[in-house]
């Protein structure tokens, strides 16, 4: 009688006592979990086996250090892709070059990026998450300090492609943490590259100014000193340990994994999947049309619709609508479907990009350029959450290090084409090419599968 009570009342049924033992062996492990052990906590989630995160306040204070940290980490590499449109008139008029060689720096930087894309998948399982981060950052530092120099234009762009390793690295480790956070990645993965645009958006309006002064190349000790403060966070944060032992400190278990965990197994699965290759190229498009029109914009502009020296700022309208509508358009994202609202926004920024085109005015080519700002602002991170849903589990962090790192090669190899073309043509062949990369971008993603190989057991 008193067995049938406590089933009533819902306590532990006699017919499963394992149960009880269960929960008592729960709340052991949790104690000595929010004592800051770390193998407390695998131990918790697995025999609790639900994907469920439960946090204690200090593993929540940490969560927003470990997410900060890498938004700083982001904010640089925004700042970075913000800094070449403001500087380029300046650096063809030092130098005496014309688009196609100053388009070299572009060429430079995408050899970095596809250096750091391919390095960071056999490093990431040699090295781990943290020292991998410290090793992009420290490369950032060095290149940073042969830009700053302004030495020989061989040199100079030399900084660009170890800059570019960097950068790679860097930004590969980042979208593969935040993609494997349970605790609302998806907004999180919105806030990250968000630090992107603010980033991206603040660094013209320096470059500007400094554009303008004799001693121009020393903009880049500004991006020094945001990278050495990068560098020293990320070792203070991290502590160099790799990405499951990171997670563990906030509570969230270890991913699931694949049958084999050798390095060159996993470089196989990666790159034997279709959606991959798929997710990477569109990011790779959508990159290259991103920093296209934020970079060149200021020469098109300056010599197709008679601005000034202050054109400069229209490349800081464009990365803050970016910023704007990575953060702003989240509920829209959400209410009609991430995969659905994509092709909204690429048609309506084509659209825009068609009025910066054909309607010759200064300040309605202002306007549009921000618009389409806020319109491409959501893709980038709509991309890795679809990464993270169609992708297998256990190579998701691969993954997305190979699509974000192949992707940056697109900053650097599609405005090298336009820097090319406009030797030839003029600047104003940037906006057909704007429109027909914009076009491209949009089969890619129809071609995207909405269902993958991702697996939750």
């Amino acid at each position: 009688m008193q067995t049938t009570n406590v089933s009533t009342q819902g306590g532990p049924n006699p017919r499963h006592p394992t149960t009880q033992i269960t929960d008592i062996e729960l709340s052991d492990l949790a104690r000595k979990a929010s004592a800051g052990n770390p193998i407390a906590i695998k131990q918790a989630a697995h025999k609790g086996g639900g994907n469920d995160v439960v946090q204690t306040k200090a593993q929540r204070l940490r969560a927003r250090i470990q997410f900060a940290t890498l938004c700083w980490t982001l904010y640089l590499s925004g700042w970075n892709d913000g800094t070449t449109g403001p500087l380029l008139p300046r650096i063809q008029k030092v130098y005496n070059v014309n688009f196609a060689v100053v388009s070299l720096i572009f060429v430079f930087a995408c050899i970095g990026f596809l250096t750091g894309a391919f390095s960071n998948v056999v490093l990431n399982d040699r090295y781990g998450f943290g020292k991998v981060m410290v090793l992009g950052s420290i490369l950032q530092v060095i290149g940073y300090a042969i830009e700053s120099a302004a030495l020989p234009f061989p040199a100079f762009v030399l900084g660009y492609a170890i800059n570019g390793i960097g950068m790679a690295l860097q930004d590969a480790q980042a979208n593969g943490f935040v993609a494997s956070l349970k605790d609302n990645a998806e907004a999180k993965m919105g806030l990250l590259h968000a630090a992107y645009g603010a980033g991206a958006m603040s660094s013209p309006l320096v470059a500007t100014q400094f554009a303008q002064l004799p001693r121009w190349s020393f903009h880049y000790l500004a991006s020094l000193g945001i990278a050495l403060i990068n560098t020293v966070l990320l070792i203070v944060v991290f502590r160099l340990k790799g990405q499951d032992e990171c997670l563990a400190q906030i509570g969230q278990p270890t991913g699931e994994q694949s049958e084999s965990d050798s390095g060159n197994s996993r470089f196989r699965q990666i790159f034997a999947l279709k959606d991959v290759h798929l997710l990477a190229v569109f990011i790779l498009v959508y990159v290259g049309v991103e920093v296209t029109l934020g970079g060149w914009i200021v020469t098109y502009i300056i010599d197709v619709r008679g601005g000034g020296p202050s054109s400069g700022y229209i490349s800081s309208g464009f990365f803050g609508g970016l910023m704007t509508g990575r953060v702003a358009l989240l509920w829209l994202n959400q209410k009609v479907g991430e995969r659905r609202v994509l092709f909204v926004y690429a048609v309506l920024a084509i659209g825009l990009e068609l009025v910066v085109w054909l309607v010759p005015s200064l300040i309605g080519g202002a306007v549009s350029v921000s618009i389409i700002g806020v319109l491409l602002g959501p893709m980038y991170p709509i991309t890795m959450n679809h990464a993270g849903r169609v992708l297998p589990a256990w190579l998701l962090t691969g993954s997305i290090g190979w699509i974000a790192g192949f992707g940056q090669a697109g900053s650097a190899l599609l405005p090298f084409m336009t820097g090319a073309i406009a030797s030839k043509t003029g600047i104003s062949a940037l906006q057909p090419l704007l429109v027909a990369m914009m076009v491209f971008m949009t089969v890619l993603w129809a071609l995207v599968p909405s269902k993958g190989t991702r697996r939750t057991d």
